[in-house]
Parts: structure tokens; sequence; C-alpha cells
């Protein structure tokens, strides 16, 4: 396995477990997580929605396995898994740049905790990972 590949697939699932932290009471990094404006969350996702997500995000890092393995040509999905490694990295692009207003590098919202965190933290690691899915997409 890549090292890439390796920090990749360790990161979204240590992002995947702190969703399922959080879905069950884990207040740890929590108000860092979630936009705020004035001292209100400007998301409130609920129990079951973190837990679906944080699924979403293990099987991503389970994509980012499959096209790290050697013989994943000889697989009848390889195509999809190919293009599903494209679609990540897009999709971890966009988030990146962000919504122009509470995520992202052109955040209007920049004086909260989630702000600093978004700009220290989330920001890069989620263009790593854009990088990394379009590289292990390439490279196969």
């Amino acid at each position: 396995m890549s090292f890439i590949a390796f920090i990749t697939i360790i990161t979204l699932i240590i992002a995947g477990l702190f969703h399922f932290y959080w879905a069950f009471g884990g207040k740890v990094g929590l108000d860092r997580a979630i936009p705020t404006k004035d001292g209100k969350a400007l998301l409130n996702p609920g129990k079951f929605l973190t837990i679906i997500v944080g699924f979403i995000i293990l099987g991503f890092a389970g994509i980012a396995y499959a096209l790290n393995l050697e013989n994943l040509h000889l697989n009848s999905y390889s195509e999809q898994v190919v293009y599903a490694g494209w679609f990540l990295s897009l999709i971890f692009a966009i988030r990146s740049i962000g919504d122009f207003h509470m995520v992202g590098l052109f955040k209007k919202i920049k004086s909260t905790k989630f702000a600093e965190f978004d700009s220290k933290y989330f920001i890069p690691l989620t263009s790593f990972w854009s990088i990394t899915f379009a590289l292990l997409a390439y490279r196969v």
C-alpha cells in the first residue's frame, strides 16, 4: 500500500469515527466541526444523519483502499471505482473552495471557532483528499 493511500484511508476512518462519536453524544470538537453565526449553529444534522455521514466517509476510505489495489483491473467494478475516485476528488475540491459563505477558502464568516479550524485543518485536509483521490484514480 502506498503511503499516500495509507494516510488518506487513516484520516478518512478517523473522520468517520468522529461522526459516530458525535452521533452518540460526544462533545469534543463538535463546536469546531459545525459552522456558527452569532453563537448559533448553522447546521443541526441530528443523530441519524450524522451516523449516515460517518458511514459515507468510511465508504470513501473503502474507495481509497480499492483504488490502491494492485489487481483492481481484474475486478469487474474497476471502472466504477476509478470514476468514484475522480468524483470524490472533485467533491473534496469543491469542499475546499467552499460555498462562499460558511465554509472553504472563500468563506465570509471568519471569526468563529469553526472558521478558524476550517482554515487551519479542514481546508488543507479536504484539499489533500482531493489531490490523493485524483492521484489514486489516475494511477489506475
